[in-house]
């Protein structure tokens, strides 16, 4: 029977504990919202929802085609200076998703007889990247610049190391100043996903990159993703103007993909200029973390420290993962839930966001819900 083995592999789940299920939301929802990515709180910001409201009735519910046919506006290249400009890098290219960006970057800049070099704890994305990547692909100890070292010693050719900048799973950052002492050792490109560092660390939000003075180097590539701090959908490469340029030539996600949408860019584009404006957004970001992390080492529940604006709080066993963000969510708390396969050293948390918009008395009721719910 065709697809028989699904129902084996679906046993399997629910045996481990492990099926997932879609829960459609309600637009207004009484729950406090800590599962989310909306570090700043901007997806419903009035004046993001009238930046994807007035794009639209511009230039229409869709981008029309790919962005080398149709799918470029006016608008998408006024998005990629300003986030360029932001960011401080010379040239930016925006996708239809982060996952996109991701997928462009690290396979455009890993062809055949290249080397990519990968931290264990990378995003699905970039993971995927090194997988389509024509080079050969090396996976190296978490945050370990040491073993990246030794790996890129290997090679005597073009090389990429590609990391994330804030992981995703326990909100630690990477020690990227490091990596790029390492990769100018061995004339390496840096490729980094700034995905939760974007909007939350460097000056005023203007990214991990910049926080660590990395910020329009001539080999390092950041991309990021526009459905998370500034709210809205999408993804963007940033790096000097010759690695976009290749880019443009060379994506199969960029070229052969729809173009993203107008509503979303004229939300993202919103969003940027809201938190230029509003620079303070960052730091409140990582206040709200920090104070999230405190309260609950104290009522004795084992946390990481942020680094960044996730929080997680292990949980001692997948089902009891499940169940505690479950009570969570019937006490009007709404928390992530990572299990496996979701997490690469198998532990199961609960993932916390930190947003900027949460008040002293939002923070403390989580703490309370949290600890009372503990399994």
């Amino acid at each position: 029977m065709a697809f028989g083995w699904i129902e084996e592999q679906a046993r399997v789940r629910r045996d481990a504990g492990l099926v997932r299920r879609l829960r459609p939301r309600p637009a207004e929802s009484p729950l406090l919202d800590l599962a989310s990515n909306d570090y700043l709180g901007l997806a419903r910001h009035p004046e993001v929802t009238e930046g994807a409201a007035r794009a639209a009735r511009t230039w229409g519910g869709g981008a029309t085609g790919s962005r080398l046919v149709t799918g470029t506006t006016a608008l998408h290249a006024e998005l990629e200076r300003e986030l360029a400009a932001f960011c401080g890098f010379e040239a930016a290219l925006v996708f239809s998703s982060g996952y996109a960006a991701n997928l462009a970057a690290v396979t455009a800049l890993g062809p055949h007889g290249s080397l990519v070099v990968s931290d264990a704890g990378n995003h699905a994305s970039l993971i995927d990247g090194c997988r389509l990547a024509r080079g050969e692909v090396q996976v190296v100890g978490h945050a370990d610049p040491r073993a990246v070292r030794k790996a890129l010693a290997t090679h005597g050719g073009a090389a990429i190391v590609v990391s994330d900048t804030v992981f995703s799973v326990d909100g630690d950052r990477a020690p990227l100043a490091e990596l790029a002492e390492v990769c100018r050792e061995r004339g390496a490109g840096l490729v980094v996903d700034d995905a939760h560092g974007l909007g939350v660390l460097g000056e005023g939000g203007r990214g991990s990159a910049h926080a660590a003075a990395l910020a329009g180097a001539p080999d390092v590539v950041v991309t990021a993703t526009l459905s998370k701090s500034l709210g809205s959908q999408g993804g963007v490469v940033l790096g000097p103007a010759r690695v976009i340029d290749h880019l443009v030539n060379a994506a199969r996600t960029f070229i052969f993909d729809t173009g993203l949408a107008p509503a979303a860019a004229g939300a993202a584009l919103a969003a940027l200029r809201l938190l230029a404006r509003e620079p303070e957004r960052a730091a409140r970001a990582r206040a709200v973390a920090a104070e999230l992390y405190t309260r609950l080492t104290t009522a004795g529940l084992e946390a990481v420290r942020p680094d960044a604006a996730v929080v997680s709080v292990r949980a001692p066993s997948p089902e009891r993962a499940v169940r505690w963000a479950a009570d969570c969510r019937a006490a009007g708390l709404a928390v992530g839930c990572f299990r496996p396969p979701s997490v690469p050293d198998g532990i199961s948390r609960l993932r916390l966001t930190a947003r900027a918009d949460l008040s002293g008395a939002e923070i403390a009721h989580a703490a309370r819900v949290i600890g009372e719910t503990r399994p």
